[in-house]
C-alpha cells in the first residue's frame, strides 16, 4: 500500500505568539498576520494538490487551528467547515505555565524554568506535558491517517513529528523554530519544509 502524502500547516500567528506567551491549550485566536499566513498557505496548497476535494482534512480542535483551516479550505475552493478535528493533535499542554511568558515565570519559578531548559524533551511543567508524552499522543494518532491529508496543528506537534518522521535528535527538535508561513510535507519516506 502506498504511503499517504501529508501536508502539515502550523496555525497562523496569534498575539500571544508575538508576546512569547505560552498558549498551550488556551484558545487564543489568530491575528491579522495569522489570517494572511493561513490564506497564503491555502494558495500555496492550491498549487500543490491535484484535486483538493479528494484529500482528508484534519485540524486540532482549538480555535486558532480551526480558523486557519477554514481560510485554507476557502483558498482551495472548498466549504470552510468540512473537516475533522482530533484532540490528539492539540498543542502540548503547558499546564500551570499557560498564560505566562518565560520571563514572567522566571520571577517565581527560576529553578523549574532552568530544569526545563536543561532537558526540554523530558521536562513537564506542573499539570502539563513533556515533549516525550506529546510524542506518545501523536504516535497514537498517526496510524489512523491513511489517506492523503492536509493537517493544521501546532508548533509542538511539528517538533515531535520532526523527531518521529526524520529521526532528528530530541535535543535538537525541542529547540527548533516552527514557521507559520510554510508547509511541512511527509511523502511516506521523508518530511521536509517546502522551499
Amino acid at each position: 500500500m502506498a504511503h499517504p502524502t501529508l501536508y502539515f500547516v502550523r496555525h497562523g500567528q496569534t498575539d500571544w505568539n508575538v508576546a512569547l506567551r505560552l498558549q498551550g491549550q488556551q484558545d487564543i485566536p489568530i491575528n491579522s498576520t495569522g489570517r494572511a499566513q493561513a490564506t497564503q498557505n491555502g494558495r500555496r496548497l492550491a498549487g500543490l494538490l491535484d484535486d483538493p476535494a479528494r484529500f482528508r482534512y484534519i485540524a486540532s480542535p482549538l480555535g486558532r487551528t480551526r480558523e486557519t483551516m477554514n481560510l485554507i479550505r476557502l483558498e482551495l475552493g472548498l466549504p470552510a467547515h468540512g473537516y475533522e478535528t482530533d484532540d490528539r493533535i492539540k498543542e502540548i499542554a503547558f499546564g500551570l505555565w499557560e498564560t505566562y511568558t518565560f520571563d514572567e515565570l522566571r520571577v517565581d519559578n527560576a529553578e523549574a524554568v532552568a530544569a526545563r531548559e536543561a532537558d526540554k524533551w523530558n521536562y513537564a511543567p506542573p499539570l502539563g506535558e513533556s515533549y516525550a508524552r506529546l510524542l506518545a499522543r501523536v504516535q497514537a494518532w498517526l496510524p489512523y491517517v491513511r489517506e492523503d491529508s492536509v493537517i493544521v496543528c501546532h508548533g509542538g506537534i511539528l517538533r515531535v513529528l520532526e523527531h518521529h518522521l526524520n529521526g532528528t535528535p530530541t535535543d535538537e527538535v525541542a529547540q527548533i523554530s516552527i514557521p507559520q508561513d510554510n508547509i511541512y510535507v511527509w511523502d511516506g519516506y521523508k518530511a521536509r519544509w517546502l522551499d
